[in-house]
């Protein structure tokens, strides 16, 4: 019973660390959200050909589990 407490501790840290990243990152956010109506078409497969390859490597892992 006493391993409980050691659990709460990590998940009071992470919950912190996670709010903290939401409040840095939140203005950036915003800022790149304004930026975006600049942005074309070809900036936008720049970011989405690197994100698929990452979605598609997770699921890999995953599926070798």
């Amino acid at each position: 019973m006493m391993d409980s407490g050691g659990m709460d501790w990590m998940k009071i840290l992470s919950a912190v660390a996670l709010g903290l990243m939401i409040m840095f990152l939140l203005p950036r956010a915003k800022q790149m959200m304004q930026m975006s109506a600049e942005v074309e078409n070809k900036d936008w497969m720049g970011f989405l050909i690197p994100i698929i390859g990452v979605i598609l490597f997770i699921v890999f892992l995953v599926s070798m589990v």
